[in-house]
């Protein structure tokens, strides 16, 4: 499944290099901590590998 947005994109980021162990977990902040807890290195890979060339900022709830 693709990024909706930068932010969504960004966080998966984040969360990947958590789990991976290149970031400390400690230092996620909101959707990447639960990102990092819920979703599997797979997922987040996905995620984290959507172009952001396209994509809106934000995208509202």
């Amino acid at each position: 499944m693709p990024a909706r947005s930068k932010q969504q994109q960004m966080a998966a980021g984040a969360a990947l290099a958590a789990k991976r162990g290149d970031k400390p977990k400690s230092s996620l902040k909101g959707a990447s901590k639960s990102m990092a807890d819920s979703m599997s290195e797979t997922e987040l890979e996905k995620l984290a590998s959507t172009k952001r060339k396209n994509l809106p900022k934000r995208v509202s709830q």
